[in-house]
């Protein structure tokens, strides 16, 4: 019997990186598993992968950031898989920038997206929650704990998802909710490496994998083990918790 087993879990931004390496491991622990996110076709990967493993797996596409799209997408979900018992509120969207050089629209999409949106989805999971316990994960980060330059609309976001993480898990644990929050370093996934420098160039790894203390970046399946621990009945007496997993990064 797996850790998850009987469960079903919904992954938001599970189509590639953290999202897909989390479900894959998710499903193999026993869970019924949900991907949801803006891009149907990268999903439907993700989905055949899982499903050539052997296990049950559904595709629900929407924007995250949109009030009208997360209901309609939770409709969906609740109609064909039935209620959720493990919310991962692992998307994100990172752009660099200052205050003084991020322009309105951006920093209104980077907020709608990083953080916005974990209210947006968690709102639609607790109520059938409330009835039977579940437990939400928000995937943080680093730089909602510590700041760095030019990325000030990201960091603020972050921040904002380590607050309301705390906030929920106070709101919650009455029903049974448990809500934990991980803070990664810099992990080597899809959107790190569409990353570029302020000159336009790739970001170079050796430098990142110096930043951390144990000498190198994170992977998507170190985020994944931590997340199936989260989820499952081994931190029962977890709430409220934000878990840095970072190499030692902000021990420095």
């Amino acid at each position: 019997m797996g850790k998850l087993q009987a469960r079903t879990a919904l992954i938001t931004g599970g189509g590639s990186g953290i999202g897909l390496a989390t479900a894959r491991l998710f499903a193999r622990e026993g869970a019924r598993v949900i991907l949801v996110g803006r891009r149907r076709k990268i999903l439907q990967e993700a989905a055949r992968q899982i499903r050539e493993e052997g296990h049950w797996v559904m595709v629900q596409p929407a924007d995250l950031s949109r009030p009208a799209e997360v209901a309609r997408a939770m409709r969906t979900v609740f109609r064909k898989a039935g209620p959720v018992h493990v919310l991962f509120n692992n998307h994100g969207l990172f752009e660099a920038g200052s205050v003084e050089s991020t322009p309105v629209k951006v920093w209104d999409r980077m907020l709608a997206v990083n953080l916005k949106s974990v209210y947006l989805t968690s709102r639609a999971v607790v109520s059938s929650m409330r009835r039977r316990g579940g437990v939400i994960i928000n995937n943080a980060s680093t730089l909602g704990l510590v700041g760095m330059k030019d990325a000030a609309a990201y960091c603020a976001a972050k921040g904002g998802v380590v607050q309301l993480t705390r906030a929920m898990a106070l709101d919650h644990a009455g029903d049974g909710i448990r809500v934990n929050a991980i803070c990664p370093g810099v992990v080597d996934t899809p959107m790190w490496r569409a990353r570029r420098d302020s000159k336009g160039r790739p970001l170079r790894r050796r430098e990142f994998n110096r930043l951390h203390p144990l000498g190198r970046m994170g992977t998507a399946e170190d985020v994944a083990s931590l997340a199936l621990y989260l989820a499952s009945d081994d931190s029962a007496w977890m709430t409220g918790s934000i878990v840095t997993l970072d190499g030692g990064l902000t021990a420095s």
